[in-house]
């Protein structure tokens, strides 16, 4: 496993701070998994997701890769006033855009690939809002137990402007022209379970906004045995993967 494993660390300058980003695999559709809440970016591999999807990986199937949560960390850590949070919300999509996916473009020696995104619960929230703000670099998402309005963990009832760009249950019904056409040509699969901590709701309100635009997607209910943790998403994600390079 070791040989298949690259680590990198940089400083942002969008979120002006030190950032990791980690790959598993040697060959295969580039997915980014985005961690949980704050995570950090080898929480995939902690949690055993990584061992998971190790028979994809392993094929060549897939190359997994993961960065830090820094939106995440400052959001729930309560760092700084509401506004810098959603400030940071919407420069950590600015990073991933202009820093990660090149960074993920080079190590696949590809500067014209495109890239699947994934998470779950808070991880989900950035699959989707991924695909949905920037369809030419990333096409594919796979949000699991997702948690979309993010809102309801802050103490301000208004949000921001940046805040507004960077959540898709506000900004994707604003969307016309050639972004929308483009964005209408990728998938967004919205996979949850109905167990403990889990809210089907959150993935119907999304779907609703997407399928309002006519983009493609679909809710995945696992039922009320699938929890809010991650044995469920252990469980989700090697399957669609596995569907979806079959």
């Amino acid at each position: 496993m070791a040989d298949q494993f690259l680590k990198s660390t940089w400083v942002s300058e969008r979120t002006r701070s030190q950032t990791t980003m980690v790959r598993w695999g040697h060959a295969g559709q580039p997915v980014l998994v985005f961690p949980t809440a704050g995570g950090d970016a080898e929480e995939i591999e902690r949690m055993k997701l990584v061992y998971a999807l190790w028979p994809l990986i392993e094929a060549g199937r897939v190359m997994i890769y993961s960065c830090d949560s820094v939106a995440g960390q400052a959001w729930f850590g309560k760092q700084g006033s509401p506004e810098l949070r959603m400030r940071l919300q919407h420069e950590f999509h600015q990073y991933v855009k202009h820093e990660v996916a090149p960074a993920i473009r080079r190590d696949c020696k590809d500067p014209g690939a495109t890239i699947w995104t994934s998470g779950a619960s808070i991880g989900a929230f950035h699959a989707v809002a991924t695909v949905c703000r920037f369809p030419d670099i990333f096409t594919r998402a796979l949000g699991m137990s997702g948690t979309y309005d993010l809102m309801r963990f802050i103490e301000v009832k208004n949000f921001t402007e940046d805040y507004f760009v960077s959540s898709p249950l506000q900004f994707v019904p604003t969307l016309n022209g050639p972004h929308l056409d483009v964005l209408r040509r990728c998938l967004v699969v919205l996979a949850s379970g109905e167990g403990r901590a889990e809210n089907m709701g959150e993935s119907w309100a999304m779907a609703k906004v997407l399928g309002n635009k006519r983009i493609p997607n679909r809710v995945d209910p696992w039922g009320p045995n699938y929890n809010h943790d991650w044995p469920t998403w252990r469980a989700m994600l090697p399957k669609y993967l596995a569907e979806w390079t079959s």
